[in-house]
């Protein structure tokens, strides 16, 4: 089995600009807002996008399935690609069996869907037909369709999204089995951070159909790229100021423009001194503190709104010296109950230098000068 290797280019219907790769028994996650081109993706490894403009190259090791530059394209039923749909697309008036068995090769491995239908969970429900299957038991069939495929690739286009939880708990502990057993470079296209945080080993962040960022979950979503990748990963506490060379391997962040407040901050030499910078904060790395004084990366803050959720309180806090700005946090309840801080209270912030991931802001370009 050979890695999965895409890079693609088009302008009509859906503009993409995206590369990315996936190594056998990796799972990529495609990520991003709705039009963002996920599905598009999808559609073109599995050589069902149709568009004049395609271009670029798409390859499973050293089988080329498409390369604009020497003409190639190969049609769908040549590309081994199992495809599991947000809706299952099973056929009504089949069984799950025939469901399974349609799409498997002439010639396959005998005892093949047999297994498939022992590891899924399936063995009992042969004959029902999809009306007589839960949503679970459906995207299992599904799956297991793809599968029978002994595919290349596996791509997975939204497949909890329609069931419930329980069933997409059950769903995500099928396919980290699966994964033990199978050497199949999978491609997830999902809309839930969360779901791509718990399942993939990278991520893809995509906009209006361009592949911003690529790499491990936990980086991406605490050092984003750029300011729109912060916005697309849900970061809440984005931030703009002004980067100051202070030590070897420090620096000083001014929090907004010409203030007091200035935080710690890990220099890595990439940012000139004095350049303005859009910011984040990693939201677990944030100590919450009683009220005292303020130093160093420990800042007082005015509790303005307390919104409870149960075990947790969703939190807007005004720095102090800051009068514009807010910092959102999901905080203890039980936490906030045992310092008594509530809205109109102070209390302090601890922030981990680490925490403070920075970003080069973009600057207005210079006006032509008269001449």
């Amino acid at each position: 089995m050979g890695t999965l290797q895409v890079g693609l280019r088009n302008s009509t219907p859906m503009r993409l600009q995206v590369a990315f790769d996936c190594a056998p028994g990796e799972l990529v996650a495609l990520v991003g807002p709705s039009g963002s081109g996920k599905t598009s993706v999808l559609r073109a490894v599995a050589g069902l996008l149709k568009s004049k403009t395609l271009g670029g190259r798409i390859a499973v090791g050293r089988n080329v399935w498409f390369d604009s530059e020497q003409g190639l394209d190969l049609p769908p039923q040549q590309r081994q690609v199992g495809l599991v749909f947000q809706h299952y697309a099973l056929f009504p008036h089949l069984s799950a069996l025939d469901n399974v068995r349609i799409a498997a090769p002439s010639g396959g491995p005998a005892g093949l869907i047999d297994a498939l239908f022992e590891r899924l969970g399936l063995v009992g429900l042969e004959q029902r037909r999809p009306a007589q299957l839960s949503g679970g038991q459906q995207q299992r069939v599904a799956l297991a369709r793809a599968l029978a495929r002994q595919p290349q690739v596996l791509l997975l286009d939204e497949p909890f999204s329609a069931v419930d939880a329980p069933a997409r708990q059950a769903l995500y502990r099928e396919l980290a089995a699966l994964r033990q057993s199978v050497s199949t470079p999978m491609v997830l296209v999902t809309h839930d951070l969360g779901e791509a945080r718990r399942l993939a080993d990278r991520v893809v962040i995509l906009d209006t159909g361009e592949s911003l960022q690529v790499g491990v979950p936990a980086q991406v979503f605490a050092s984003p790229r750029n300011a729109r990748v912060a916005e697309l990963v849900g970061i809440q506490n984005h931030f703009r100021g002004r980067f100051l060379r202070h030590e070897p391997g420090w620096g000083r962040l001014e929090w907004g423009q010409g203030s007091d407040v200035r935080l710690r901050v890990v220099d890595k030499n990439r940012i000139r001194h004095g350049a303005p910078v859009t910011w984040v904060i990693a939201g677990d790395r944030i100590e919450l503190l009683a009220d005292g004084p303020a130093h160093e990366n420990v800042l007082r803050c005015e509790m303005v709104e307390q919104l409870a959720l149960g075990e947790t309180s969703l939190c807007s806090l005004r720095p102090e010296g800051l009068a514009e700005e807010r910092v959102t946090l999901n905080l203890s309840t039980a936490q906030l109950r045992g310092l008594k801080a509530g809205p109109g209270h102070w209390l302090r912030l601890g922030i981990d230098p680490q925490a403070i991931h920075i970003m080069p802001q973009k600057e207005p370009a210079a006006a032509p000068q008269a001449t």
